[in-house]
């Protein structure tokens, strides 16, 4: 394989200041800054362990900038929400207040 003569140039120069354990070395590029502090994730996550959760991601959008002063975009939250921290916003199934609770104990209980 063919390498560039400033490539090679640039492998001598490091092998002759660092030595073969610089010459070796691998580098991990930083990355970018996370947008969340660790101090709202935190409290994010131990809000959403508690029953009352969030009703929507945009919720928790407004909350971070509440609590937090983060302004947030909601594609970020949804992501750290459902993806890094393994959460689901869980909101009932709306119930008609015309059904019979003796009916729906019975069913409840025969249907096992």
């Amino acid at each position: 394989m063919a390498k560039d003569t400033s490539t090679v140039t640039r492998w001598l120069q490091k092998y002759r200041t660092d030595g073969l354990s610089g010459l070796l070395e691998i580098k991990k590029a930083p990355g970018a800054k996370r947008k969340i502090d660790d101090a709202a994730i935190a409290a994010l996550e131990e809000e959403l362990k508690t029953g009352k959760g969030f009703s929507s991601y945009g919720a928790i959008v407004d909350w971070l900038k509440q609590e937090h002063g983060q302004d947030i975009e909601y594609a970020t939250v949804y992501a750290w929400v459902r993806y890094r921290l393994g959460a689901k916003l869980k909101v009932p199934r709306p119930q008609s207040h015309k059904q019979d609770e003796k009916l729906v104990s019975e069913f409840k209980k025969n249907s096992v």
